[in-house]
């Protein structure tokens, strides 16, 4: 019987594929780099002219190369998160938390962003990963610990989001992973369906 060959996992797959794309969009004239990523950012210009397609694009896409302790840590967040639920899961999740949270925050804006923010870079992977982040608390043990690294999450979160400076990326972050809460607590909900007993 043939062994099935190795896959890498998901996390690797994807962050190393995002870097790639980093590095050789660094090698583009300066005006082709700004088209292509604004091309792909999910700003309000670009939805409001029915390019929906950047909800997955924009995943795809990062402005610079990751710095290497983020993308270690988007690697080991994704991975934990397929060994702990599967790829699908893990892709789903991450693609959900993503394009949700760039559509809310479109929606917020639309109406009341002036001409630079509505035109303004919004592509990476950082949605997706607040996302996974914050569904993946449903692996953590039940009772305070669980509560309490949601509400630390959601806290560290909703800091940059109080300061003056703060940008819709701030709330973005904050949004796609309370989506993952949400997630996370729905996990909570059809375990104790499945499994009544367990408190």
């Amino acid at each position: 019987m043939n062994s099935l060959p190795w896959v890498p996992p998901l996390g690797v797959v994807y962050a190393g594929g995002v870097q790639c794309g980093a590095f050789a969009l660094e090698r583009l004239d300066p005006a082709e780099r700004e088209r292509v990523l604004r091309g792909c950012s999910t700003n309000v210009d670009n939805l409001a002219a029915g390019r929906w397609e950047t909800l997955l694009s924009s995943a795809f896409v990062v402005e610079e190369p990751m710095p290497l302790p983020y993308a270690l840590l988007l690697v080991a967040v994704l991975g934990y998160a397929e060994y702990a639920y599967g790829a699908w899961w893990a892709a789903a999740v991450f693609l959900f938390g993503h394009a949700a949270a760039s559509l809310l925050v479109y929606g917020v804006l639309r109406g009341a962003a002036g001409p630079h923010t509505r035109r303004s870079l919004d592509v990476g992977s950082s949605y997706g990963f607040n996302a996974v982040l914050g569904a993946l608390t449903s692996a953590l043990p039940r009772g305070a610990v669980r509560t309490t690294a949601r509400v630390g999450l959601l806290a560290l979160a909703a800091v940059p989001v109080l300061k003056r400076e703060r940008t819709f990326t701030d709330a973005g972050h904050l949004v796609a992973l309370g989506l993952g809460v949400g997630l996370s607590m729905a996990l909570d909900c059809l375990s104790r369906a499945k499994h009544p007993k367990i408190a």
